[in-house]
């Protein structure tokens, strides 16, 4: 007689297949930038295009998936609804802001979700965070600090970008917070797909209003936009949400701006220093150090275990 598998090994899959995902996720998405500044339309343009071409895929792979996505939605579509003004808000700034700062700045603090909403969770939770959780957060921080070396320093030519990334940042944990509510009752696919669907009008009206470039002679990076940062990061973000902590979730931001100030050295010269590598080391023990926090009862774990 076969018998079934123990909650434990299959939470234990279920973790491991979303820490899987929130890499790759986070790999796909610090890509953006870069896209971004080779498209030839504005900055709320390109954030129009890399919704308005993911969104149909992403319904279509949501329905083939048999997620029903406007059914699942049921006594969500408020929630939905502004989470997809919150991304809308959250592109249309941290697009603005790529162009006026560094790649590796405009991920950093398009990140900043990394330290609001893990503190979210521990409200949520209604509890403070363990001591390795309060290691993880402390080497995060220093380690971002240290991101913010000589391929993310501040400094007043980049001041008007990365107040941009930064309000971006802080509207992307609102967005997480609101994804994190929807992902309660739906799958993966269908919630990025709707809320994505709520963003296209707004940032079209947005990229009309500013007088910007809508329509590009070239096409492939926001194809590329589309497909990578949408379609495969922002997808693998969203799994994870519903089988990972804040505290993890938001750590695995860093990684972020790890590979797009990879990409900006090797694309733009905008080179890295001993302590910015010293930064990706203390994330990735500060990530390590996440994995080593106890457990969820085994209740609640069987429940995050479940799409």
């Amino acid at each position: 007689m076969h018998q079934a598998a123990s909650p434990r090994k299959t939470v234990s899959t279920h973790s491991t297949t979303a820490l899987i995902a929130l890499f790759v996720g986070n790999v796909a998405l610090a890509f953006g930038p870069w896209f971004v500044r080779l498209s030839d339309v504005g900055p709320v343009a390109a954030g129009f295009w890399r919704l308005a071409l993911a969104a149909p895929i992403l319904l279509v792979l949501a329905q083939l998936g048999g997620g029903r996505p406007i059914a699942s939605a049921k006594g969500l579509w408020w929630v939905l609804t502004i989470a997809g003004i919150a991304f809308a808000a959250d592109l249309g700034s941290w697009h603005a802001g790529i162009h006026l700062t560094t790649l590796a700045n405009s991920t950093l603090f398009g990140n900043s979700a990394t330290l609001v909403f893990p503190i979210y969770g521990f409200f949520a939770a209604r509890a403070w965070p363990n001591r390795y959780q309060a290691l993880a957060l402390l080497l995060a921080a220093i380690g971002a600090g240290l991101l913010m070396g000589r391929s993310a320093s501040l400094s007043h030519e980049h001041l008007v970008g990365d107040l941009l990334c930064l309000l971006a940042g802080i509207l992307y944990a609102a967005y997480f917070v609101l994804m994190a509510r929807a992902r309660e009752a739906m799958a993966p696919l269908p919630a990025l797909a709707l809320s994505s669907l709520a963003s296209i009008p707004v940032l079209l009206l947005v990229a009309i209003a500013l007088g910007e470039q809508v329509m590009p002679g070239v096409w492939w990076p926001l194809f590329a936009l589309a497909l990578l940062s949408q379609v495969l990061g922002q997808g693998c973000m969203i799994y994870a949400l519903g089988h990972l902590s804040p505290l993890v979730i938001g750590i695995a931001l860093l990684v972020q701006p790890i590979v797009s100030g990879t990409i900006g050295w090797i694309a733009y010269g905008e080179r890295l220093g001993a302590a910015d590598l010293t930064g990706a080391v203390l994330v990735a023990i500060a990530l390590v150090l996440v994995r080593r926090s106890p457990k969820l009862a085994p209740d609640a774990e069987a429940a995050r275990a479940q799409d």
